[in-house]
């Protein structure tokens, strides 16, 4: 059932309309920026995406310590996802042009992300002691993704993650397309979390 829980999530995209009541933050402009460049950065990776129900979109970090392109949060619920999208395309023609060179030591950017993955749970939790998960095919496949891994993590406590206690790190890719990343936000990792990232299941796939 814990299993099963943290695959539900895997990517809500959220942005198939801009909402006015979503608009509340201090700096709605960046906000409204972050919206416009995610769309943008969707389109590229070639991943489709519905609005989850009860969310509302917030302001993502931006910052030398933690870069994202966009989050959402559940008003009451003490529950909020990060989200970066990003294309394989270019990195794709770079790695096979690569090949023709002698001593190419360019890295297959399919696999590009085990390192992303382990970067982010490392900067979020400060070490690498974490619970991490191969998400199988039969769930890879609901997304049209070849490869992904969730990542359980006790965060550590700081004014950028909000002084969240938990996350969901999960990562999805398609081979030659590109990366997905969520991050689900808790200070309680009980039921109740799990049936938070349910609600956003299913909201964001690869085509």
């Amino acid at each position: 059932m814990f299993i099963a829980a943290m695959f539900m999530l895997f990517i809500c995209p959220a942005i198939a309309q801009v909402k006015q009541q979503s608009v509340v933050h201090k700096k709605p402009a960046e906000l409204m920026g972050q919206i416009r460049e995610f769309y943008h950065l969707i389109a590229q990776a070639n991943v489709s995406y519905t609005y989850p129900k009860g969310f509302v979109e917030t302001l993502a970090p931006n910052n030398e310590d933690f870069t994202f392109d966009y989050a959402l949060e559940l008003p009451g619920k003490d529950f909020e996802i990060w989200f970066q999208v990003k294309s394989e395309k270019e990195d794709w023609i770079r790695y096979q042009q690569a090949q023709t060179a002698p001593n190419s030591q360019l890295a297959n950017p399919d696999s590009a992300y085990n390192d992303w993955g382990k970067a982010h749970a490392l900067a979020f939790t400060g070490d690498q002691k974490y619970f991490v998960t191969i998400i199988p095919p039969n769930i890879l496949a609901r997304y049209h993704a070849d490869a992904g891994k969730t990542y359980l993590l006790t965060l550590l406590d700081l004014p950028d993650t909000k002084h969240y206690k938990y996350a969901l790190l999960i990562t999805l890719q398609k081979n030659h397309t590109g990366t997905i990343m969520a991050v689900c936000f808790t200070n309680d990792k009980g039921p109740e979390f799990f049936k938070n990232i349910n609600r956003a299941g299913n909201c964001l796939k690869f085509k």
